[in-house]
């Protein structure tokens, strides 16, 4: 008998693409009250191209699982792809295609797929530095995947995005439940020895999983810095910052 851990490649994007659909079906029929007058489930409008990105970077065990937190606007909202800044995910990783829109859609805050011209700082930073040190996709996600916890946005009256601590803990509680859910399914299914936050954030989500669904397994779990460009320590050279970190960690040689 085979370890039920290591899966085929078909069978572990297979299972990230059902833990998707499973999360996408526990999402949709939340609501959110005022300040939130437009919700997007990014995962739904661009199924298609986050399906392309399970199956094609989402095959076999990983080594690394990096963790972001919800859907940038120029990134992941336009293409369905974590940090999913378009040059990268286009030119890097050969994904593009089309991608629907949201409904109803913010006239704020358009979904215009790859056609966006707009850069996503924090996709820019993170796969910028993936694609520095391994410039064939291949090689990065032999080892790594990259997830995000959340595939909500959340947007007020004036488009202003609104971070999910901002939102009630009784709205909240069901996001967070599917949230973690699906963060066990794809840890579950690509079986990785590091599990890393991109940011503090995203490692508390990792460890608060953890202790829930695999309490008796024993990760390394670490983070590195948020790329984001409102972060003033990331706006000071935040690749060389992550690099040192993964580095330190052990995660990188």
């Amino acid at each position: 008998m085979p370890n039920s851990s290591a899966h085929s490649s078909e069978s572990t994007s297979k299972m990230l693409i059902d833990a998707a659909a499973e999360l996408l079906g526990s999402l949709k029929p939340l609501s959110f009250q005022e300040p939130v007058s437009h919700v997007y489930l990014s995962t739904e409008y661009a199924w298609d191209r986050h399906c392309e990105y399970l199956e094609r970077y989402g095959q076999g065990s990983k080594k690394v699982l990096m963790l972001g937190m919800n859907p940038g606007p120029w990134g992941m909202a336009q293409t369905g792809i974590p940090f999913g800044e378009i040059p990268s995910v286009r030119d890097w990783m050969g994904i593009s295609g089309p991608v629907d829109k949201p409904d109803p859609e913010h006239p704020k805050r358009l979904v215009e797929g790859f056609a966006c011209s707009r850069s996503e700082v924090s996709g820019r930073r993170l796969w910028g530095l993936c694609a520095e040190k391994f410039p064939n996709p291949d090689d990065f996600f032999k080892d790594h995947f990259v997830a995000n916890y959340c595939p909500l946005v959340w947007m007020g009256e004036t488009g202003k995005n609104i971070t999910p601590d901002k939102l009630p803990k009784a709205e909240m509680e069901p996001v967070e439940q599917a949230c973690r859910k699906h963060l066990a399914a794809v840890i579950a299914a690509i079986d990785p020895e590091w599990l890393i936050g991109v940011g503090a954030y995203a490692e508390k989500k990792l460890i608060e999983t953890v202790k829930e669904y695999f309490p008796s397994k024993s990760y390394q779990t670490g983070k590195i810095l948020h790329p984001s460009p409102a972060s003033p320590v990331a706006n000071r050279g935040w690749e060389p910052q992550a690099e040192r970190q993964l580095k330190d960690l052990g995660v990188w040689s």
